[in-house]
């Protein structure tokens, strides 16, 4: 089982990204977001790797954050 002090939750997530927390909730409903490694009652989690691996590969993308994570 997976170290509960390395996986990253949504905000977690969306810092790592440079985008809003809002952002992954879209991504998730569209399905374009890999699925959570780990649940916490209703809170998905990711292992950082997941969230590297799905940037470096995901189409379009030049896969380094925006400077600014609040647009």
């Amino acid at each position: 089982m997976t170290d509960a002090e390395t996986l990253l939750d949504r905000a977690a997530v969306a810092a790592r990204l440079g985008v809003h927390p809002d952002s992954i909730t879209r991504y998730r409903g569209r399905g374009d977001f890999p699925e959570p490694d780990a649940t916490f009652g209703r809170s998905p989690a990711w292992l950082p790797e997941t969230i590297d691996a799905w940037q470096a590969n995901r189409p379009g993308r030049t896969g380094r954050p925006r400077k600014d994570a609040s647009l």
